[in-house]
């Protein structure tokens, strides 16, 4: 696995831990990716070519397979991105679920990230997702 598909694992594995990638994240994933480099040079058959290649490896491994040979492969400063990236595709439907919770949890153990950076991401995402009507 490159660095490339390693990023996109972790986001995807995260967005679809239940089995199941809504619209919402869906979109959001595609955003996350589209907008940073090398992503946003990939053409649309590059990109689905990817997509399906972490699907399929998605469906034969599991999401925690796929977090680990991901985590494997990125860099310090690059599994922290990811699980940024991560909770921000989580948070695109909405504020984060019990469930939720857990899996960034583990994304981040996984990730060995410290408690303090991922507590951080977690209030920038708190203000980045606030409901503009409360």
């Amino acid at each position: 696995m490159d660095t490339p598909s390693a990023f996109a694992a972790v986001a995807l594995a995260a967005v679809s831990w239940d089995g199941v990638l809504s619209a919402a994240g869906a979109r959001s994933l595609r955003h996350a990716l589209d907008y940073r480099q090398p992503f946003r040079h990939y053409d649309e058959a590059r990109m689905v070519h990817l997509m399906d290649s972490l699907l399929a490896n998605l469906r034969s491994k599991g999401s925690q397979h796929l977090m680990v040979e991901a985590a494997a492969v990125l860099s310090p400063q690059q599994r922290a991105t990811a699980y940024a990236a991560a909770m921000e595709i989580m948070r695109s439907d909405g504020p984060l679920e019990p469930d939720e919770c857990n899996i960034l949890a583990n994304l981040a153990e996984v990730l060995a990230l410290d408690g303090g950076l991922t507590a951080d991401v977690g209030r920038v995402m708190d203000v980045l997702h606030a409901d503009l009507e409360a």
